[in-house]
């Protein structure tokens, strides 16, 4: 599987420059591509024989235009490439019922990263301050510059680098994608699986996640960041666009932005670690997000909290670790009752499940989580009982954990068993 971590770049003052020069290069011969492409007539082609005819003309177009004489070759051929896959992306978005509309040329705040290909790139882990590995870029505005990169975490198992690709943030920050290629485990045949290896995981507003196994973890409280963004923004709306003033409050404004993205991920992909990681298999609910956010209630909430983000994340585990994450219908999780099958109707504010038939009273989002799972093994082909085995307990003996508990990889807090009733 592809697998491209990131990691934060410090170049000094004059690094910044340029990388800052090499960016802005990029973009005018992309946008300079994208017009020449567009001369093309769609039937001279397959897009990948077009956009490399364009690609064909750099050696000419570098005796009249220098500076891209002082940029590596890679990089000139991968703007000229991303033209290719933009086209794609949009095809597929278009396929999925969205209303998408041509390239267009790009600004110079628009266009934020570009990309060295199999060569031109070293990395140097042997070298560099405490803490820092040095990154080695070739014709670097025509110079071969020594990066620092702060290695937070290693690179996890690979032959070889093939890209790496500098972005620059709208906070003005550098980071550095380095895409590998690692070995993806085989996942377990689900005749091996038991039911006790698996969990089904019911997302909501009020607990992110509930399982089957009676976990709760509480939704990530961002109102301070929030109260902050909106001072900030007020300041912001009151600053003459595009002065000086202007450009620092904005700045501000987007490292907020930044510091709330990175806690909503770095959340998100901790849970997600801990359940591909735990189990072999994990049940979740195929949610329709973009029509729950039109619906006009508690649309906010619904938008912060992420299911898809997280559902993604949580699939890019499982092929990570060797887990199955299979994606069930949710209609009727809520007030089908999992011991007995019977539904019952329930408004949103009641938070219990009482099943009038047989009396089996639970949490209403671990009764889903069960029905979650039931579903989940009846896809995956796993053999279990038809009856869950789950016992007769309240609403109240739930494991609530909150989110700001979950501060590392495999917290014990999500590993505690769910306390028995009496």
């Amino acid at each position: 599987m592809k697998y491209s971590p990131r990691y934060r770049l410090f170049p000094t003052e004059e690094q910044r420059d340029a990388m800052d020069w090499q960016r802005d290069t990029v973009r005018q011969l992309y946008n300079h591509a994208l017009r020449e492409f567009n001369k093309i007539p769609e039937d001279a082609g397959t897009l990948r024989q077009r956009v490399w005819s364009v690609r064909d003309t750099l050696p000419a177009l570098k005796n009249w235009w220098s500076d891209l004489n002082e940029v590596y070759s890679t990089v000139l051929q991968k703007a000229v490439e991303r033209i290719r896959d933009n086209i794609q992306n949009l095809g597929k978005l278009k396929s999925k019922g969205y209303d998408v509309g041509s390239l267009n040329w790009k600004k110079p705040r628009e266009y934020r990263s570009f990309t060295y290909r199999q060569s031109g790139f070293e990395l140097d882990k042997k070298s560099g301050p405490d803490n820092r590995t040095i990154l080695r870029l070739k014709k670097l505005h025509g110079e071969t510059r020594e990066i620092p990169v702060r290695l937070h975490r290693d690179l996890p198992d690979h032959d070889t680098i093939t890209e790496v690709t500098l972005k620059k943030e709208v906070t003005g920050a550098w980071y550095v994608s380095f895409c590998i290629s690692t070995n993806e485990p085989e996942k377990p045949a689900p005749e091996d699986i038991t039911a006790e290896e698996t969990v089904g995981i019911d997302l909501g507003v009020l607990n992110f996640i509930h399982d089957s196994h009676g976990r709760s973890v509480t939704r990530l409280d961002l109102s301070g960041d929030r109260e902050r963004l909106e001072r900030e923004q007020r300041s912001l709306s009151r600053k003459d666009r595009g002065s000086n003033s202007w450009a620092t409050q904005r700045r501000r404004v987007a490292e907020i932005h930044a510091r709330m993205s990175n806690k909503k991920r770095d959340y998100k992909h901790k849970l997600a670690h801990f359940y591909a990681t735990e189990y072999d298999a994990v049940f979740v609910e195929n949610l329709n997000v973009k029509g729950m956010l039109e619906c006009p209630q508690n649309a906010r909430n619904k938008a912060e909290v992420g299911w898809r983000d997280f559902i993604t994340i949580l699939e890019h585990h499982g092929d990570k670790h060797g887990c199955h994450v299979v994606e069930v219908n949710p209609r009727g999780t809520t007030t089908k009752c999992a011991e007995c099958g019977v539904e019952t109707a329930k408004p949103l504010w009641v938070r219990e499940h009482s099943c009038p038939a047989c009396g089996f009273e639970l949490d209403r989002d671990w009764n889903a989580a069960l029905n979650i799972k039931s579903r989940g093994l009846d896809r995956l082909g796993v053999v279990h009982s038809e009856s869950t085995p789950v016992e007769t307990v309240t609403a109240m003996d739930t494991l609530a954990v909150s989110a700001s508990r979950v501060v590392e990889t495999g917290s014990p807090c999500l590993k505690e068993a769910a306390p028995a009733a009496e």
